[in-house]
């Protein structure tokens, strides 16, 4: 009994961390930056509807990165995971808003070398990232473990443009065999939380920047006073 119900939850943590909040179509559906890592050892999708159109998302989605925006995930899981993160922004910042391909966005303290590429972007649509360095410095420099991993986030307006269906992929291959046994065993599960918190960070704050803010512009055209709670 208590290994079936171990077995159970196992599975329950296993599918919510590839599938929350996604519909079967939408994992079947082809994301940009699929392409990049075309044979992954883990694919996984999230989504949310955020009641903001993507215009009002897109500036809060373009200034993620350690010590930029932070990646709008729950202050807890920062807390405990990752003590080294600054805050969250609550707010647009203007200087944070040139994102281009080609660009470096870092996921980690300068002597870490850790971060994405970004190598697709199309404004208000997507955004495309990739990573070759997410793993201790030391194994990557000594050629121990290798990692290739894409996170893709689209958005697609629904109800008449009034909201967005905010989507989040994932696609990655490791190597040797057991950095990807870690990846499912700890990764996975763990992205049950990690993924739809970020997802939910980004939405929450454009929702209610939506609320507050006159009708949807630029912010680069914004006043103080625009620049949300």
């Amino acid at each position: 009994m208590v290994a079936a119900l171990l077995a159970t939850g196992c599975a329950a943590l296993q599918l919510l961390g590839r599938t929350y909040g996604s519909t079967r179509e939408e994992r079947g559906r082809a994301f940009p930056g699929d392409e990049v890592v075309r044979r992954p050892d883990i694919s996984i999708t999230h989504a949310t509807t955020v009641h903001a159109p993507p215009e009002r998302m897109w500036p809060w989605l373009v200034q993620v990165g350690w010590h930029r925006a932070g990646w709008y995930t729950p202050r807890w899981v920062d807390r405990l995971l990752f003590p080294a993160n600054d805050v969250a922004a609550n707010e647009i910042h203007p200087e944070w808003q040139n994102l281009a391909v080609g660009d470096f966005v870092p996921d980690g303290a300068p002597e870490t070398q850790c971060g994405f590429t970004v190598i697709d972007l199309q404004e208000d649509q997507h955004l495309v990232l990739h990573s070759t360095s997410h793993l201790p410095l030391a194994w990557r420099t000594r050629g121990w473990a290798a990692v290739d991993w894409t996170w893709s986030f689209v958005l697609e307006p629904v109800d008449g443009g009034r909201s967005t269906r905010f989507m989040f992929r994932w696609r990655a291959r490791a190597r040797p065999w057991w950095l990807r046994v870690l990846a499912w065993a700890l990764i996975v599960p763990a992205d049950g939380v990690m993924s739809p918190g970020m997802l939910k960070g980004i939405g929450l704050r454009a929702e209610r920047h939506t609320r507050v803010s006159a009708p949807a512009r630029r912010p680069t055209a914004q006043g103080p006073g625009d620049a949300g709670p």
